[in-house]
C-alpha cells in the first residue's frame, strides 16, 4: 500500500508540474486560480490511489483474500468540498453584509471640483475623435506599409490609449500569426508596432532594429503571460497594457492585485515593466510609477470600484431596501487626455431613474485619482439616441460620448459612422437638454461643426467663464465659409475676430468700421470667435 501511495504522490507531482507549466496560476492563497490548482492536484492524487488500491485489491482477491478499498482514500476526496465550503465561508464573512464601508472606501471621490474650473476649454487638436473599433479597421491597413510580413503577422488588438510626446495615440503590436509563424520569426522577433493618431486618425507602421519577443502569441518560454507570472510567481496578476514610453521604446505593462479573501474586493498594488527585447522586468509600487505609464488601473476596475462607492455609502441593507443616496455608473465609458495622462470618463444616475445623469466621475488611469462633477443633463445613450435621430434616413451609429467643455458649457461631442466604421459626421449634444443637436459632415472639418453648434445655440449658452471685452470695430468684412456667413474685423490693438452671422442675424449685418461693440468668447488665440455680441 506504500507503494502505491509513493507512486500516487509521484505521479500527482509530474502531472500538477505540466499543469502548472501550461496555466501558471499564481502561487497565492487570495487567488482562486491557486486554489482550483491545488483541488485538480486533491483529484488527481485521489484518482491514482484509488486505482492502485483498486489493483491491491484485484491481486488479494485472485489469491482468495479479502480486501476493501481503505477509508483513507475516500477521506482525500472530502478534502476537495471542505476546501470550496472553507473559500465561502471567508468570502460570505467579507463580503458587504459585513464590510459595507470597506467596498464604499475602495476609491476615494472627490466632490469638490468645478467642473468650469477643473475642465479646460476644449482643444480640438487634442482630442480622441476615433473610438477603439475605428482604430481598428485604421490600423489594421498598416499591414500594407510592411508587405514582406503580411503573411507572418497580423495586427493585434490592444490599442491602448495613450498620450505620447503631447498627441493622444492608440498602440499595439504586431503578433505572429500562428505557431508555424512563431517558429520562423522567434529568433527575429516582432520588429514593428502600430500607433494611430486618435484625433487624426493617421496610422504608422513603426519598424525597430531589434524584435520583440516576448509576445502574447508566443509560446513556451517566450509567451508574455507565463514569462510574467514565472518571474513573479506569488503575486496576482491583472491587466497587461502595451505601451511606449517617451523614446518610443515599447514595454508591456501588468498590474499586480492585492485581493481581500479570496479573489475580493481587488485593488492594484504596484506594477510589472517588462521590456519585450530583452525579457527584463521590474516592479514598482503604485507612487513609483514612472509618469510615461498611462495605464496602471484596468477600466473595469474602476468602474467596479466607482459602483461600490455609490451603492454602499449608507450601508448594504440602504444598497437594497430605501435605496437612499444610491448612485450607478452609466454602462459605458470613454477616455480623454488632459495634463499628459489618460483619465476616464463615464456618468453617475441614480438607480431609481437612469434616463438621466445627476454628473460624471473622470479618473486618471495612472494614478487612480478620481473626481465627480455635478452636472445633472441626458443620459449618455439618449444624447447618442438624439445625434442618430438627426440623420436617422443615413442608419449611421454614434460612438459612446466624450464630455467637453464647449465655451464653458457641458456638451457631449460624438462622431456617427458608417457600416463600414468610417466616420462621416460629427455630433454636438447640449448636456443638459439633449435636443439641442447639431450634426455636420466630418469633411468640413470639427471646427466647423462646433461654431455651426455654437451659432445655433450660443446665445442660449451659460456664459459663466466666458470673457467679455468692449472694442471698437476696425477693418470689417464678411466671407461665406461651407454655405455659412461669417464676418471678420479687428480692435484697436489688431486682436482679430470672427463671428456666424447666426449670432446674431438681425444686427450683425448692420455692424459698420467704427462701431463700439461688447464680444463674449471663451479663449484667447489667433483668431478669436465670438459667441455673442451686445450692441453698445
Amino acid at each position: 500500500m506504500k507503494k502505491g501511495v509513493i507512486l500516487s504522490v509521484l505521479l500527482t507531482i509530474l502531472l500538477g508540474g505540466v499543469i502548472y507549466y501550461f496555466t501558471f496560476p499564481s502561487i497565492n492563497i487570495t487567488n482562486m486560480g491557486f486554489w482550483m490548482y491545488v483541488i485538480s492536484l486533491i483529484f488527481f492524487f485521489g484518482v491514482f490511489h484509488t486505482i492502485f488500491t483498486l489493483k491491491v485489491k484485484v491481486e488479494d482477491l485472485l489469491r482468495g483474500r479479502k480486501s476493501r478499498i481503505p477509508i483513507e482514500n475516500y477521506k482525500v476526496m472530502l478534502v476537495i468540498p471542505v476546501v470550496f465550503v472553507g473559500i465561502l465561508v471567508v468570502n460570505f464573512c467579507l463580503s458587504p453584509l459585513f464590510h459595507s464601508n470597506d467596498y464604499y472606501r475602495r476609491i476615494t471621490v472627490d466632490e469638490s471640483g468645478s467642473f468650469m474650473e477643473d475642465m479646460k476649454e476644449v482643444d480640438f487638436n487634442k482630442l480622441p475623435l476615433l473610438d477603439r473599433d475605428s482604430t481598428l479597421k485604421i490600423g489594421d491597413r498598416t499591414m500594407g506599409q510592411m508587405s514582406e510580413l503580411v503573411s507572418q503577422f497580423d495586427v493585434s488588438d490592444q490599442y491602448t490609449q495613450i498620450n505620447y510626446q503631447d498627441e493622444i495615440l492608440r498602440v499595439t503590436p504586431l503578433e505572429y500569426s500562428g505557431f508555424i509563424k512563431w517558429i520562423m520569426n522567434r529568433k527575429e522577433g516582432v520588429k514593428a508596432y502600430v500607433t494611430v493618431d486618435s484625433t487624426t486618425g493617421s496610422a504608422n507602421l513603426v519598424k525597430m532594429d531589434k524584435g520583440m519577443k516576448y509576445m502574447p502569441s508566443g509560446y513556451f518560454g517566450e509567451n508574455l503571460y507565463r514569462k510574467i507570472q514565472m518571474s513573479y510567481p506569488t503575486k496576482n496578476i491583472g491587466s497587461v497594457n502595451f505601451e511606449i514610453d517617451n523614446e518610443g521604446n515599447p514595454y508591456w505593462i501588468a498590474s499586480v492585485i492585492r485581493y481581500v479573501g479570496v479573489g475580493l474586493r481587488r485593488e492594484v498594488s504596484g506594477v510589472i515593466i517588462l521590456d519585450p527585447i530583452t525579457g527584463k522586468t521590474k516592479y514598482y509600487n503604485v507612487k513609483d510609477v514612472p509618469t510615461w505609464v498611462d495605464h496602471v488601473y484596468e477600466a473595469d476596475l474602476v468602474l467596479e470600484q466607482v459602483a461600490d462607492w455609490g451603492k454602499y455609502e449608507k450601508g448594504f441593507w440602504n444598497s437594497l431596501i430605501g435605496q437612499k443616496g444610491v448612485v450607478a455608473t452609466t454602462t459605458g465609458y470613454n477616455y480623454l487626455a488632459q495634463d499628459d495622462d489618460v483619465y476616464l470618463y463615464t456618468g453617475i444616475t441614480s438607480v431609481i431613474n437612469d434616463e438621466s445623469n445627476i454628473g460624471f466621475i473622470l479618473s486618471n488611469m495612472r494614478t487612480k485619482e478620481t473626481k465627480y462633477y455635478a452636472v445633472a443633463g441626458a443620459e449618455e445613450y439618449s444624447a447618442m439616441d438624439s445625434a442618430e435621430g438627426q440623420v436617422q434616413q443615413m442608419n449611421y451609429t454614434s460612438t459612446f460620448p466624450l464630455l467637453i467643455n464647449l465655451s464653458g458649457r457641458p456638451t457631449y461631442l460624438v462622431s456617427l459612422k458608417d457600416n463600414a466604421g468610417l466616420v462621416k459626421m460629427y455630433g454636438f449634444v447640449d448636456v443638459v437638454d439633449y435636443q439641442k443637436v447639431v450634426v455636420e459632415d466630418s469633411s468640413k472639418g470639427i471646427q466647423n461643426a462646433a461654431e455651426v453648434y455654437l451659432s445655433k445655440f450660443g446665445e442660449e449658452q451659460n456664459s459663466e467663464g466666458n470673457h467679455q471685452k468692449e472694442i471698437t470695430i476696425r477693418n470689417l468684412r464678411s466671407a461665406i465659409v461651407d454655405g455659412n456667413t461669417y464676418y471678420y474685423f479687428e480692435d484697436g490693438d489688431g486682436q482679430k475676430y470672427k463671428v456666424s452671422i447666426k449670432v446674431n442675424k438681425n444686427e450683425i449685418p448692420f455692424l459698420n468700421n467704427g462701431d463700439t461693440i461688447t464680444v463674449s468668447y471663451h479663449k484667447e488665440e489667433n483668431v478669436i470667435t465670438v459667441s455673442k455680441i451686445i450692441m453698445n
